[in-house]
């Protein structure tokens, strides 16, 4: 990966008691094809990339010049390399997470980013995808999964072969027993307060052609 955090799965996992063997693997490359023909099927675009590098390449020749973006907090787009690209300003794109994060006024702020989800472009890591087909992502509020089931345009996910399991209901239970503890123990050091799965949102299935594209990465990424 581009770029491993303080806060990557990395380096949180010494501390917790959580199953790697089981959630955090590399499917072999039989799992990952029927995945990805699975996905497809449920009308979902998807496109591989050897690494985080090559994902970032893959999300400029997606996204035209002068678009709007928008993106959810994500491990998986920071280690990419992705949040660093919008950071320096190296892009051709009207940045809406930079626009919301720069307005001082708290409910002035809560209301742009409400708004935000509609985004022409928007932009996510996921925390589950089951090799039936469904895409599983939750947070706490709902500021990034807001945008997966209709509201923004265009939404790209990108996401790590790691977070592939069997079925939905593994999907599910990998939340719960490995996202959320890493999550839970990043947000008690970032924010000081203890981590909430307050939304899940499960695609599982897009009827307007082009519009969910995932890049699927062959390494171990996020949560």
């Amino acid at each position: 990966m581009a770029n491993v955090t303080r806060y990557s799965a990395a380096n949180l996992l010494p501390e917790l008691k959580v199953d790697t063997a089981k959630w955090n693997r590399i499917p072999s490359e039989k799992e990952i094809a029927s995945t990805t023909k699975a996905v497809e099927a449920r009308g979902i675009a998807v496109s591989r990339a050897r690494d985080g590098r090559q994902a970032l390449e893959k999300i400029r020749e997606i996204i035209p010049s002068g678009a709007e973006v928008m993106n959810g907090s994500s491990t998986t787009l920071i280690e990419i390399g992705y949040q660093e690209l919008m950071d320096s300003g190296r892009h051709n794109w009207s940045d809406l997470h930079k626009i919301v994060f720069s307005e001082d006024d708290a409910k002035k702020r809560a209301e742009i980013r409400r708004k935000s989800v509609t985004a022409e472009y928007f932009l996510s890591g996921v925390n589950a995808i089951a090799q039936t087909g469904e895409i599983v992502g939750c947070d706490g509020v709902g500021s990034r999964v807001g945008a997966w089931p209709f509201a923004t345009k265009n939404l790209i996910l990108v996401s790590g072969v790691n977070k592939i399991v069997p079925t939905l209901q593994d999907a599910l239970l990998r939340i719960s027993e490995y996202v959320f503890p890493l999550e839970d123990a990043r947000s008690k050091k970032v924010y000081g307060v203890p981590g909430l799965i307050g939304k899940w949102v499960i695609i599982a299935g897009e009827r307007q052609p082009g519009r969910i594209n995932l890049i699927l990465v062959d390494e171990v990424l996020g949560y």
